[in-house]
């Protein structure tokens, strides 16, 4: 996964931005402000309060520009902000010549009434009038005549500073909610998820893209890798479940049978009991197989040679398969083949492989088994002259009770758990175990790492 598509980059990014963005916008919005006239009501503010900035800032102008700029500058002022602007000098004429309204007059000759005044305000027509001194004309009064509408969110904005910090907090909460929202939907998705996987709903999946994405399409895909091998495997125990019931049911009910007739004839009890012995066998075989296949840990404590047990376990199916016309042939590229074991753990899992492949082969046919030394493992394959498996059926070859007929009864094709058995082994000596057709038979290869190896 790349870094810039993580979770935690877009989230430091996100929270980057917004904080980035609202102190723009708080610095942006405070000098907009400070830019914009004061409201109607500046003139009700305390009289000991500094000037309004936009004051301040306009008599550096008034103070410093040329008088030939002056006229430009006030039509702008009034211009943006309605704000019509008058320069008197001591005898109450303004400087441009323009007519000067009575109450501008006198708020002018107010603030020259006492000495040292800096502001003078009047809520009455929006006026305000400052001392300046431009460099060429001396000792002046400029006289600031506000509108008396001006919009409300604006007024009220630019004359409360908590009602900005107020409204910037809001947005900001706005905005991160909805960047909380977008960053831990997925995480509320799995939640809800989860819960139906947790009430039995095995079919439940998240919409996520099949590669890419950030720890949270991550997350997704493993939740519906675990969703799907938590179905398969219910699924498996359910399976099982149902096949364990059907292979007990068969001798159990014979074996019902056989005592009800020992009990009705006992002129024959001799041959019946020699029936419930023959089935109890079975049943104590079956379970034995059952409590096999479902062995989990074991500690590889010893050590053997392939090559050897593999010899007299060919020797052992040759001998079996007398008057069949049946053969194994056996061939190794070393002579030893030394892996770790568990007591004769090996021994059963090949033995079940090779009476396979005895059981499948055709008459008067041949069963090679060859062991390969490889770099880091050996390759054992078994290869029979058979019918084969059906191609959808090869993974399910290895699977508890597997029988590619399933009409077969025990008798004519066994319980179907020995091959379940050797998988499960040689999974445990860290080996595989693989299957498939030849076009003459099936191969069975099996890889079981060297001591101390893995298999790769």
């Amino acid at each position: 996964m790349k870094l810039w598509r993580s979770l935690f980059i877009k989230l430091f990014i996100a929270f980057w931005l917004v904080t980035i963005a609202i102190l723009g916008s708080w610095q942006l919005t405070s000098n907009y402000f400070e830019s914009q006239p004061p409201g109607p009501k500046f003139s009700d503010r305390d009289p000991s309060a500094p000037p309004h900035r936009f004051i301040l800032r306009t008599r550096y102008s008034l103070e410093n520009l040329s008088l030939k700029d002056l006229p430009k500058q006030l039509a702008k002022i009034h211009r943006k902000h309605g704000v019509q602007i008058y320069i008197l000098a001591r005898d109450g004429s303004d400087l441009l010549g323009r007519k000067v309204p009575k109450e501008v007059s006198e708020i002018s000759n107010e603030l020259r009434s006492v000495p040292r005044k800096s502001l003078a305000k009047k809520s009455k027509g929006g006026l305000s009038a400052i001392p300046i001194y431009r460099q060429d004309e001396g000792a002046l009064t400029a006289v600031f005549k506000f509108p008396q509408h001006r919009r409300l969110i604006v007024n009220t904005l630019s004359t409360s500073l908590w009602l900005r910090i107020t409204l910037a907090v809001l947005i900001s909460g706005v905005i991160c909610f909805g960047l909380s929202r977008l960053m831990t939907g997925r995480l509320k998705e799995l939640q809800l998820a989860s819960r139906r996987l947790a009430t039995g709903d095995l079919d439940t999946r998240l919409q996520v893209r099949d590669r890419g994405g950030d720890e949270t399409d991550e997350l997704a895909r493993d939740f519906n890798s675990m969703a799907k091998q938590l179905q398969e495997r219910i699924g498996a125990q359910k399976r099982l479940l149902g096949d364990v019931s059907h292979e007990l049911r068969s001798p159990l009910a014979r074996l019902r049978v056989a005592l009800a007739l020992a009990q009705e004839k006992p002129e024959q009890r001799p041959q019946y009991l020699q029936r419930i012995e023959q089935e109890t066998e079975r049943l104590e075989d079956l379970i034995s197989q059952l409590l096999s296949s479902q062995t989990r840990d074991v500690t590889l404590d010893t050590r053997i040679d392939l090559v050897t047990l593999l010899k007299q376990l060919c020797a052992d199916a040759n001998f079996e398969a007398q008057g069949t016309g049946k053969h194994f042939a056996f061939k190794a590229d070393t002579a030893r083949a030394d892996v770790d074991t568990c007591k004769d753990l090996l021994h059963k899992s090949f033995d079940n492989i090779l009476r396979n492949a005895l059981q499948h082969t055709a008459e008067n046919s041949e069963v090679s088994v060859s062991v390969v030394s490889n770099d880091g493992d050996y390759q054992i394959t078994v290869e029979d002259q058979g019918p084969g498996v059906p191609e959808n059926d090869l993974n399910k070859l290895f699977n508890e009770f597997y029988r590619v007929d399933s009409a077969r009864s025990r008798e004519s094709g066994g319980h179907g758990l020995g091959l379940a058995i050797a998988k499960r082994a040689l999974l445990q000596h860290g080996g595989k175990v693989t299957a498939n057709n030849t076009g003459t038979g099936l191969r069975i290869t099996v890889r079981l790492p060297l001591p101390g190896k893995s298999v790769q």
